[in-house]
């Protein structure tokens, strides 16, 4: 039987704007699965996100939901987390947004280890304002700011949000529709920050400079480079150099944020009392 996507969506609010081929499509259907698998409540659920391809997501699904400014999602998210602790909040963003101009916010959100889902969309690129090369796009690929290969070498999202200090990273890919519902299912359960990192295509402003024929032979590559958690287990250094990791990468329990902060107010409170 076939999943009903209109009871999340808002009314006349698609056609949606993502180019043909965006896998942001994709990853947006996961998370309504999930959403609808876990039976969270529109009214008690935060949907926060910047600026870009990626942050248009909120404006579609039919819960509370913010659009704020380039980089600041999870700052405007922690002030929602910290005002009404019993309400869901998740961050949705693209690599640009979330590790770029909003690094400095997500690496503190990952060390406060608030009860906080970030879901970054990582295509390699700035999409939508420019097609400027981002922390991830690859050594070497072309941007309309790279145009003879970028230089840089890119983040590693999911290794980064570690050190940081997440509780929970997980990595998925566009082409494994099903798996991003799976990885948000646990990730939302989970009492901390949690980080899910799904690999995308952008085959506007990446794809046509990096001399990618189709959005089909985007989304294979996403297959062939994808390895399991479980199966790298299996594979050797070099069978797994080109390769991604994806699954759940990392959990661990550390004392959550908001109900840590709660324990100062109330010391604070005892001693002026």
């Amino acid at each position: 039987m076939s999943f009903d996507y209109e009871k999340y969506i808002r009314p006349g609010k698609l056609p949606h704007i993502w180019c043909p081929g965006c896998g942001h499509g994709i990853v947006m259907k996961g998370l309504i699965r999930a959403m609808d698998a876990l039976g969270m409540k529109k009214n008690n659920t935060a949907i926060v996100s910047g600026i870009g391809c990626a942050s248009r997501l909120p404006g579609y699904i039919d819960c509370c939901t913010l659009h704020t400014t380039h980089g600041r999602a999870v700052a405007f998210a922690t002030g929602i987390k910290m005002a009404k602790p019993e309400m869901q909040v998740l961050c949705v963003g693209g690599d640009g947004d979330g590790v770029a101009i909003g690094g400095n916010h997500f690496i503190h959100a990952c060390r406060r280890n608030i009860n906080i889902t970030y879901l970054i969309m990582n295509n390699n690129i700035y999409g939508m304002t420019g097609g400027q090369f981002s922390p991830t796009t690859p050594t070497g690929a072309k941007a309309s700011t790279t145009p003879y290969g970028n230089p840089d070498p890119p983040f590693d999202i999911a290794k980064l949000a570690i050190g940081a200090g997440a509780t929970f990273v997980a990595r998925g890919t566009a082409y494994h529709a099903n798996q991003i519902e799976k990885l948000l299912v646990e990730a939302i359960r989970h009492k901390g920050f949690s980080v899910v990192e799904i690999l995308d295509s952008c085959p506007t402003t990446y794809g046509r400079r990096n001399r990618f024929r189709s959005v089909v032979e985007m989304m294979n590559n996403l297959k062939e480079i994808a390895v399991s958690v479980q199966a790298a287990e299996h594979m050797s250094p070099e069978q797994m150099q080109g390769k991604v990791l994806t699954g759940v990468l990392y959990r661990d329990n550390r004392p959550e944020y908001v109900e840590e902060y709660q324990k100062v107010i109330e010391a604070a409170q005892d001693f002026a009392g």
